[in-house]
């Protein structure tokens, strides 16, 4: 398949993956467990920081092995197919049905919120239909879909630093809480241990919002030059969502009183009010509809390449493969999928489990840099760059150790999908000879 993706589209679709549901919701919940605004700052800061250091090792990746498919492709090229298989199908469930299902849930939210929902219209109805009109152009004409996507971005952008611009003018009117001035909320966790896993689990939230940052290995196939491409677009899309999330949630915690958004998940909204009544709130509301419908639209670009790669490889049906310009059965696929995500789960049941299980899978992913069949590759970075995934792998383990240590129920869901997933696999497979991987240098 010859080339068709620069780099513009793709740093734009790592900034529409990135934002979406969770930079406009965590906060909230963050500020409950944190207790103080400035912790949920720092919190953003070293999600942003991960972020980063996942970037660039996907980048390191995606030089070695520069073909779509994500996490499926890396784990199962340069580790073991049973690896790979367990990773798509995360991708399956939760790193996109799931995902999408989360931001299209509170999409319709912030679009038609329940105090003001018509009695005709049934809940779950705005939901449904952006899934199905986001599979519909990336399943049925993926070169408008992109440029409808590319165009949607750009105007979320112009329509977020309008807000901060806003938050800026008030702020020097005084009308924004100074630094240092906003009393902590009172919080029953006082020791260190506590607060460590309350920081712990607030990261794992938190990283749900930065997730997005690999979603351009995704579309590798359909890339000109991806083993130049990809990694810049990787990165710049990265910093880029980071320092407009550090601004944004200086604005979500600072602005209104800090009991107004403990434990609620309409932090963007309420800040907006504070600062400018009803008319700045609802200015707000349609913009993070408009982030909330990009997401949906991007992941529903990404995802179906992950099955058609499986498809390519047998561990999914041939008739998932690409068929022209798109993979049309995968993304109906995944259509479905994320519709009846919407019926059985709830906004805040999605956080942890989606965290935790993404953030997991990133990490097992990263780890194929420190494989023999990676290292020796001719197109391997230079060993100095090993800190990056270093860093990123030790990180979210941590956090992820320190927020099942308190809580090991966390655990159960992530498990249970990681057990189905192995299952799968030998389902599928004990019916015919696995072939032998690809080499990851040769791919």
């Amino acid at each position: 398949m010859s080339g068709k993706y620069g780099f513009w589209t793709l740093a734009f679709l790592v900034i529409a993956n990135m934002i979406g549901a969770g930079v406009f919701t965590t906060s909230g919940y963050s500020l409950a467990d944190l207790g103080s605004p400035d912790r949920v700052l720092w919190a953003w800061f070293a999600g942003g920081v991960i972020a980063l250091m996942g970037a660039i090792s996907y980048a390191m990746l995606i030089r070695v092995m520069p073909q779509s498919g994500g996490e499926y492709l890396f784990l199962s090229r340069a580790a073991h197919p049973l690896l790979g298989y367990i990773a798509g199908w995360v991708s399956l469930i939760a790193g996109f049905s799931g995902a999408i299902a989360f931001a299209a849930t509170a999409l319709e939210g912030y679009l038609v919120p329940d105090s003001l929902r018509p009695e005709w219209m049934p809940a779950g109805i705005v939901t449904v239909m952006a899934i199905v009109l986001a599979g519909f152009f990336h399943g049925m004409h993926p070169r408008f879909g992109a440029a409808t996507q590319n165009i949607a971005v750009s105007v979320k952008l112009v329509l977020l630093a309008v807000i901060l611009i806003v938050a800026a003018y008030q702020w020097s009117q005084g009308n924004l809480a100074t630094q240092g001035s906003t009393p902590e909320v009172e919080s029953a966790e006082t020791s260190t241990w506590a607060q460590w896993s309350a920081f712990a689990g607030s990261l794992v939230w938190i990283s749900l919002s930065y997730s997005g940052f690999n979603a351009a290995v995704y579309v590798a196939d359909e890339v000109i030059d991806p083993k130049r491409v990809v990694p810049r677009a990787l990165v710049a899309g990265t910093i880029a969502t980071t320092l407009l999330y550090l601004l944004l949630n200086a604005v979500f915690v600072y602005a209104p009183p800090a009991a107004s958004i403990v434990g609620n998940a309409d932090v963007a909204a309420i800040a907006a009010e504070s600062l400018g009544g009803n008319g700045l709130a609802n200015f707000v509301r349609w913009t993070i509809a408009l982030c909330l419908l990009t997401s949906v639209f991007s992941m529903m670009m990404a995802a179906p390449r992950v099955y058609a790669k499986m498809a390519d490889d047998g561990m999914l049906p041939a008739w998932m493969r690409f068929q022209g310009e798109a993979p049309f059965a995968a993304t109906a696929v995944q259509v479905v999928l994320a519709v009846i995500l919407v019926l059985i789960s709830d906004l805040q049941g999605l956080l942890s489990y989606l965290g935790l299980t993404l953030s997991l899978t990133a990490a097992c992913s990263v780890c194929c840099l420190f494989l023999p069949s990676v290292r020796n590759s001719e197109r391997a970075a230079p060993k100095i760059w090993l800190f990056a995934p270093a860093f990123f792998v030790l990180a979210t383990l941590v956090s992820a150790f320190i927020m099942t240590a308190n809580d090991p129920t966390q655990l159960f869901a992530t498990g249970i999908t990681f057990l189905v997933g192995g299952t799968m696999y030998v389902l599928t497979t004990q019916s015919r000879t696995p072939s032998t991987p690809p080499d990851p240098g040769n791919s």
